[in-house]
Order: C-alpha cells, then sequence, then structure tokens
C-alpha cells in the first residue's frame, strides 16, 4: 500500500527542530475547519505528552550519571513572576526613564561600616621600627592595626570533689557538674556544626580528635539525640501551638525526606516570623490537619465535621450513620478506628472522607482559627479551610506551555505579560487597599482568563486558572496574606540540603531531631537571633533568650495592636 506524500506547506522538517518543538505552518482562519481544529489540538495534547515522556527519560538518564558517579544535567531556571514585579529591582513603570535622571549606583562596598569598629580586643601588643632611630625622632602616637584570630585549644577541667566523713560514717562529698564528661560549649559546638553548618559525625570526629578531644562516636550520637532533646522539642512543638494561635497566615509546602530506607516527606509550616518541619510517611490532607493540631490526638464529630463529609460527597447512608450515633468525642485513633469498623466504614475512600471530617472538628474544638489563611501552591492536601493560592506558581503553568508556532509564542508572551502587570498591581494594593481598587483589579482578573487565543492548550489552561479565581483573589479582602510560597520554598531548602548531605534518617529519634533544630534554626534566623547564642543558651541553662514561641506572639501581637 502506498501513502500519498504531504502537501510540502505541512511537512515538519525535522532537522530544524529546536529544543523538541515542532513549528506549525501558519493556517489562515478560512482553513480552521473543524476538523483542522480538532487535529491542531490533539497535536497540542501529542506534543504535551512527548515532552513529559522526554523530561522522565532524562529525570531516569540523571540518575544513571548520579549512580555512575557523573554529573546530572542542570535544572531550567524558575519562573521570575516575583523578580519581574518587583519595585526594588527598578523593573516597575515608575523606576523606568531616561538614565541621566537617575541616581549613580554606589560602588559596592563604599557604604559599609568600619570592620574593626564593634570588635573586643583580647590582647594588644606595641610594635616598634624595625630600624635604627635617629637621635632627634620624637615619638608622636599610635597607628592601630587589628588582626582577628580564633583560638581552638582543648580546655580540660578538672574537679576535685572533696569527700568529708562524720564520726558516726555519714559521707559528704562534693557535687560533680551536671552537664556530665563534656561541657556545654563543646555540646553547643557539636549540635552547631551537625544542625547549621551541615557536617556529618564522622567528620566532626575527625575534626575534634585532631584538636585533642577524646571523644567516641556514641558520645557525638547522644549529644545530638538524647542530650536536652525533651526540652528542644517541646520548645519547637510550643512554637507551632501558638503561631497558629496568634498568626493571619501560614505558608505550607512539602517535599521528599526518606527515613529508614522508605520515601517519606517533610511538611514545613511557617510565616515571616516562624518555621516548623515535621518528617512522615504520608502527604496526605489527613496527615497535614494531624499537623494542624499541634500535639491533640481526638477525633470530634461536629456541625462543621459533617458539611465538610456532605461537600466531600460522602454517600448519604455512610453519614447517617455517623450521625445517627451517640458518641462524638473519641480521646485517640484507635478508638476512632474501631468506631468507623463499627459502623461497616469499609471502602477506603469513605475512611478516608470521615477522618477528614473529625479532625476538622477536632482542630475547631481545640480553637484553631477559621479566618487564618492557608497559602499553598495548589497541592490538593493544603485546600482546607480559607485557601489561597501561590501566584508564582499560577504563572508558571503558562511558562512550561510548549509553543507549537510563532503566534503561539506571541499570544502566551502576552498572556504572561498581563498577569506580571497585574501581580505588579495587586502587590501596591497590599499598601493601599480600596473598595475601588478591589474592583479593578477583580474585573482584569476576568479580562485576562476569559480571553480566548488561537492556541488550544493555553485556553484550557486559563480556563483552569479562572477556577481558582476565589483562592487567588484572597488577597482582595485579606491584604497582609503573601501572593506567593517563596518563603517555605526558602525555608524547606536547608532540610532538602541537609538530606543531599546526610541522606534519609534510621532512626525514630534521629528523624525527630532533625526536624527539631531545622524549625528552631529557621526561627532564629527569621527572628534575628543568633543560633550558637541560642544553643548555648539552653544548653548552658542561662535562658536568658525568651521562649521561641513567646517571642513570636509578642511581633505578632506587637504588629495587630
Amino acid at each position: 500500500m502506498r501513502v500519498k506524500k504531504l502537501d510540502t506547506a505541512f511537512r515538519i522538517d525535522y532537522s530544524k527542530r529546536v529544543k523538541n518543538k515542532y513549528e506549525l505552518p501558519p493556517i489562515s482562519d478560512a482553513e480552521k475547519t473543524p476538523l483542522v481544529e480538532a487535529l491542531m489540538l490533539i497535536i497540542e495534547q501529542q506534543a504535551h505528552a512527548i515532552q513529559k515522556l522526554e523530561e522522565d527519560a532524562q529525570h531516569l538518564r540523571d540518575e544513571v550519571a548520579v549512580l555512575k558517579g557523573e554529573k546530572k544535567r542542570p535544572e531550567f531556571k524558575a519562573s521570575k513572576l516575583d523578580k519581574e514585579t518587583e519595585t526594588e529591582t527598578g523593573s516597575d513603570d515608575e523606576d523606568k526613564g531616561d538614565d541621566d535622571t537617575k541616581e549613580p549606583k554606589k560602588r559596592p562596598g563604599s557604604s559599609k561600616r568600619k570592620k574593626t569598629q564593634t570588635l573586643i580586643i583580647h590582647h594588644k601588643e606595641t610594635i616598634q621600627p624595625d630600624c635604627v632611630l635617629p637621635d632627634d625622632a620624637t615619638f608622636k602616637c599610635y597607628r592601630t592595626y587589628t588582626v582577628q584570630d580564633l583560638k581552638i585549644t582543648p580546655h580540660n577541667i578538672c574537679y576535685q570533689l572533696a569527700i568529708w566523713e562524720t564520726p558516726d560514717g555519714k559521707t559528704f562529698s562534693g557535687r560533680a557538674p551536671q552537664c556530665g564528661h563534656f561541657g556545654g560549649t563543646i555540646k553547643s559546638y557539636i549540635l552547631y556544626q551537625y544542625h547549621h553548618c551541615q557536617v556529618t559525625q564522622p567528620l566532626l570526629l575527625e575534626q575534634l580528635h585532631e584538636w585533642g578531644i577524646d571523644i567516641s562516636s556514641g558520645q557525638i550520637n547522644n549529644i545530638l539525640l538524647k542530650e536536652k532533646e525533651k526540652e528542644f522539642t517541646q520548645e519547637k512543638e510550643d512554637l507551632l501551638s501558638t503561631a497558629l494561635e496568634v498568626s493571619d497566615f501560614i505558608t505550607v509546602d512539602d517535599s521528599g525526606a526518606r527515613h529508614k530506607g522508605k520515601n517519606g516527606y517533610v511538611t514545613h509550616i511557617g510565616n515571616q516570623h516562624f518555621a516548623w518541619f515535621r518528617s512522615t510517611g504520608s502527604k496526605s490532607r489527613i496527615n497535614f490537619l494531624e499537623l494542624l493540631r499541634a500535639g491533640q490526638t481526638d477525633y470530634y464529630l461536629s456541625d462543621e465535621s459533617y458539611l465538610y463529609m456532605t461537600q466531600a460527597k460522602l454517600p448519604n447512608k455512610m453519614l447517617c450513620k455517623l450521625q445517627g450515633h451517640a458518641q462524638s468525642i473519641f480521646p485517640n485513633k484507635d478508638s476512632w478506628e474501631a468506631h468507623l469498623d463499627k459502623l461497616g466504614f469499609k471502602r477506603p475512600r469513605h475512611r478516608r472522607i470521615a477522618t477528614e471530617g473529625a479532625l476538622i472538628g477536632s482542630l475547631l474544638e481545640h480553637g484553631f482559627r477559621q479566618d487564618i489563611v492557608i497559602v499553598s501552591d495548589d497541592a490538593g492536601q493544603f485546600n482546607v479551610f480559607l485557601h489561597a493560592l501561590c501566584w508564582v506558581h499560577t504563572e508558571r503553568l503558562i511558562h512550561k506551555l510548549i509553543p507549537l508556532n510563532d503566534q503561539h509564542r506571541t499570544e502566551i508572551q502576552i498572556i504572561r505579560e498581563q498577569i506580571w502587570t497585574l501581580y505588579r498591581d495587586l502587590k501596591a494594593y497590599q499598601k493601599s487597599p480600596s473598595s475601588e481598587r478591589e474592583n479593578e483589579l477583580d474585573t482584569r482578573f476576568d479580562a485576562i482568563f476569559m480571553q480566548k487565543t488561537s492556541y488550544e492548550t493555553l485556553n484550557q489552561l486559563l480556563k483552569r486558572i479562572n477556577r481558582n479565581k476565589q483562592e487567588l483573589l484572597v488577597v482582595l479582602q485579606r491584604p497582609e496574606i503573601p501572593l506567593h510560597t517563596n518563603g517555605s520554598e526558602t525555608d524547606i531548602r536547608d532540610y532538602v540540603k541537609k538530606k543531599k548531605v546526610s541522606g534519609g534518617t534510621r532512626s525514630d529519634d534521629g528523624r525527630r531531631c532533625r526536624d527539631t533544630f531545622a524549625s528552631l534554626k529557621k526561627t532564629c534566623r527569621k527572628l534575628k537571633i543568633s543560633f550558637w547564642e541560642f544553643l548555648n543558651d539552653r544548653v548552658l541553662n542561662i535562658n536568658l533568650i525568651p521562649p521561641l514561641a513567646e517571642i513570636v506572639r509578642q511581633k505578632l501581637v506587637n504588629k495587630t495592636a
């Protein structure tokens, strides 16, 4: 069977393929019959399928390269939506103009303070000229020259515990320091190096041995996992419960975190004043709601629980079983699971919806604020209560589209520029909100995301974004919330780097320890507290730094006052 050759105008020149994108010839409106439009839609869908397969293949090639000891292909840069609309970068309209009208940029470092201005001098030494002075030379003054140095040397203390004995045989002895055989400074140093500087335990052991410290790997492990573990963990848990009580919004994100050789996940919850991490084996909505409970373990069935189950389309038969039972409070997970078994909840979907509703009831029963905004990247597990979406992740969907011709490329660029302009104006609205401005931005959103283009895939994507209008424009009613989840992305990056350096955790104590110190370190950084000073304060029982939860409370309460 012979296949007829395609018309020359509709042939695809495979030699001109650039970055796996094929150029389609322009098609006039008269030629856009229903059949042609259907075929173009199929081509667009196939192009996306090919792109997905090629990305998966590249990921596999990267994994093979890493296993061979080679470097994997560098990743592409992310969307620059927030940077493009930042006024400080000079990209806004108010910064555009002639170069002559702009202030000249200062030389880097010209406005820096003197480096030795606030230094504490520990030793002074006078240096005379190294030549023979003339007889008529007179002393004028000293010119200071400061040298910064670090003295690293062991400082071992031998305590002689006096023992006294009475005639009747009773003995009295001096008490040994509670710190054990290793002082507070060395313990703080081990914690600081491991959790902040990401130094592995073998390297820490080698370093301390080279400095003359007689310590074993087991003792280092005990300092990292056992010393004051309860106090640090409790401070971290108090941080979340307090922050949820006084915060107007939180940003959330998750990432992979292997544990005991199995894939797991770490969830981040935070805002501009705190960061909190918890590693679990799941990233479901049930897991997220359990984390929001901040230590509570009960399940509660309330009107809000049944409303959620109805909206989640739990069958009426199963809903009636829950409502018809007298018991509404369950102290722990085991009692709740037994209750579901008793009522005949066998399908996983039915058990999931019922559990989510009971967790929501528990949260509200313990005072969880329904007006707190949860800002996420559109991951389904975070879509509870008052939910807002990240604009950067939304614009990234358009940024990743594959244009099939110049017209598609032009239309994508126009849409992106319109989104950038709207995003810039939303940031301006946050500084000075008004009802007139709110209506204008709402109308412009409709104009952008309800328009039609010649690129059908782009049209479908615009429709999808338009369905999320309410979550994208929460900022119009709550100007204090961020328009993105950059804070969570930045916070979780250190956790990912730690995972790359040390791999996954091998014990429950190790996983809890990593979550605890990642939370405390990030929170200290946001509160402008030295993590080194914080560790010394807690390890040495100085207690000059208040609990981090109280500092967060004061900052958020004072901000809203």
